[in-house]
């Protein structure tokens, strides 16, 4: 029986290219050689700009038990590459100025909009308005147990979404399909199982990473690969006609190929 590989230690990486995920921001070429450590922290090289940065082992995950298509040095938190150094990403989310502009048939500037009744509101008006004392106290009870089962339905809808989404709301593309392939699995690999594609598409990015597009339009999917060239290329996940994702391949460390298939422009 064949033993599960084992990941290298980063010490032990030689001269072997690899990639950060999550790639580090500010930094366009994501491939990298290790020059040296010490117990807190390692240095590496960037292959294309040939700069040298220092990063913390605090910050450094897993690396991936194969070496294809890409090599990968997982991250605990996404980096920023600023001032000659990395730090910790934070992504800044700023607020949206409310709107001075005034709707054809709307209030006029400096005037409250006259606010429009609910249901529920003309309910309670009618109950304080007449009937007896029990009844008007037997319906507000009603109303009361109504709109508390609204806001608790309301409430449980808001938590699901954010454990599921963790905090920012997605919207995920209506096919979802586990074509059962994995990142070893190549060109000849998808065409035994979903034939030969109706249009085979190739697109250099500078000699640095190179997609290969297969449509299969019947199907409404397109399998992407990615390698140094055509013959090295392997699979990391496939779109709909729309362009959007359907299909990613998952990555050491509970991470997945997500969102380099996302920065990937049409083609």
């Amino acid at each position: 029986m064949a033993s599960t590989p084992v990941p290298p230690q980063i010490d032990d990486l030689g001269e072997r290219k690899f990639s950060f995920y999550p790639p580090i921001v500010n930094v366009e070429h994501n491939e990298w050689t290790f020059v040296r450590g010490n117990w807190s922290e390692i240095l590496v090289k960037n292959t294309k700009s040939e700069a040298e940065i220092w990063i913390a082992r605090s910050y450094l995950g897993e690396i991936s038990k194969v070496e294809e298509p890409v090599m990968i040095m997982g991250l605990r938190r996404e980096l920023e590459y600023k001032g000659g150094g990395v730090w910790p990403h934070t992504r800044r989310v700023l607020p949206m100025p409310a709107s001075k502009t005034v709707a054809r048939g709307g209030p006029p500037v400096g005037e409250a909009p006259v606010k429009q009744s609910s249901p529920v509101a003309e309910a309670v008006a009618a109950l304080r308005s007449g009937g007896s004392g029990t009844e008007s106290g037997m319906g507000r009870m009603i109303v009361g147990a109504l709109v508390v089962g609204l806001l608790i339905t309301v409430a449980a809808v808001a938590v699901l979404r954010l454990r599921s989404t963790g905090g920012t709301v997605e919207f995920q593309p209506v096919l979802q399909a586990d074509l059962g392939f994995t990142g070893q699995n190549d060109y000849f690999d998808v065409v035994r199982k979903l034939g030969k594609p109706d249009e085979d598409r190739w697109k250099s990015d500078l000699g640095e990473r190179q997609y290969r597009a297969l449509h299969y339009r019947k199907a409404g999917i397109i399998v992407i690969l990615m390698g140094a060239d055509r013959e090295t290329a392997h699979y990391i996940g496939a779109k709909d006609a729309k362009w959007r994702i359907i299909h990613a391949v998952e990555l050491p460390g509970g991470r997945n190929t997500e969102p380099m298939l996302r920065s990937l422009k049409q083609f």
